[in-house]
């Protein structure tokens, strides 16, 4: 334990310092977001500051985890991440509000497992690819890897989750690239995805099929399912170069813009600090994932190296997912903005990914014998 405190010092902390930096700029936005709403402002201040400071918690506590030891405990990480998943199937709640069961709550206390399971697999992933990499492009070997990970996809999708899982997918595709997988295989497996379409349509829950019309033309419905993409396409529009100024939008604060302060709190920033401010928060969000990435390039070992790659991909596809969600190109998936939009669950389970990444870091040089 004492040589881990010495490690402290080979933190990186111009990670870090980008990291706060993104969580001062929500903290911000969550403020005008939620200037006319019923709780105020100071309400979700508060919140997003406690969930800030026990996710730093949460990362020294992942940080002070040897990430060799977490490659031992794969396994039972792999089973307890399924169990949480069974148990949301079973007591979640969530469906009466937003058409899925995604939620445990324990007394006054509600989290969101998917969240967690999340990190969960990209350590078991990373554990079975770095075992696999000398035979990954055996058949049996990619079946094997993709059997072992179709069992939380099946059960995220049955909450049903459809943007966790596509995450999930996003983070599988990145390591399995990463372990230099053939092309062959990729193309294969965008064929077989094409051609399973008709079928994945049908085992999409209503309301998902209807997101993914109203996505292709929001002016179906302007006043029912449509009507977050047309006032968030409005918003961000709005924003020009400057934007309408902070706690000045139009669309943010006349409350025309529904979910401002969660899933589509980037339009808000859209208008109220345009082009602009938008640009700011995506230099640090590319700012961030270029050091992942060189954290990737310089870790110590393989295992390593895929625990980095997929939280790359994790945070990515979010940001992807929740800035083409706002700006209608992307179907509506409830995927927020990572260390931006409130919510303690995703907050936390953020800062568990950035200590794993800054654990890598931190121990590139450590020789063990």
């Amino acid at each position: 334990m004492r040589n881990d405190f010495k490690l402290f010092k080979k933190i990186d902390f111009s990670l870090l310092l980008i990291v706060l930096m993104i969580c001062v700029y929500g903290v911000v936005i969550i403020s005008s977001s939620t200037l006319n709403h019923r709780l105020g402002p100071a309400h979700f201040v508060r919140s997003q500051i406690t969930s800030i400071l026990t996710g730093l918690v949460a990362m020294v506590g992942m940080i002070l985890i040897n990430y060799k030891t977490l490659k031992r405990l794969a396994f039972p990480i792999y089973l307890i991440s399924n169990a949480l998943l069974l148990i949301v199937l079973i007591v979640g709640v969530g469906q009466e509000d937003w058409g899925a069961s995604r939620w445990i709550r324990i007394g006054g206390i509600g989290f969101q497992p998917a969240d967690f399971v999340k990190i969960g697999l990209i350590i078991c992933l990373a554990k079975i690819v770095d075992d696999q990499q000398e035979c990954i492009n055996q058949p049996f070997t990619l079946l094997k890897i993709l059997g072992f990970m179709l069992l939380p996809l099946s059960l995220i999708m049955m909450q049903p989750d459809l943007g966790t899982t596509l995450v999930l997918s996003a983070i599988i595709f990145g390591v399995l690239f990463m372990a230099g997988i053939r092309y062959k295989y990729i193309f294969i497996g965008a064929v077989m995805g094409l051609l399973s379409m008709p079928i994945f349509w049908n085992l999409l829950e209503d309301y998902q099929r209807t997101r993914i019309l109203i996505f292709l033309n929001p002016e179906m419905d302007p006043m029912g399912a449509g009507y977050q993409i047309i006032q968030s396409k409005r918003a961000v529009g709005a924003g020009m170069l400057r934007g309408q100024g902070l706690y000045s939008g139009t669309q943010s604060q006349y409350g025309f813009l529904p979910e401002r302060h969660t899933d589509f709190v980037f339009s808000v920033i859209a208008e109220e600090l345009g082009f602009i401010g938008v640009s700011i928060l995506l230099f640090l969000f590319v700012a961030m994932l270029v050091k992942f990435v060189y954290i990737a390039m310089n870790a110590k070992d393989d295992f390593g190296m895929f625990l980095v790659v997929g939280v790359v991909f994790m945070f990515a596809f979010h940001i992807f997912i929740n800035v083409g969600m706002a700006i209608g190109l992307m179907p509506v998936t409830g995927k927020p903005l990572p260390f931006i939009s409130h919510g303690g669950t995703f907050m936390l389970t953020n800062f568990m990914a950035i200590g794993l990444v800054l654990n890598v870091y931190m121990r590139r040089d450590v020789i063990n014998f």
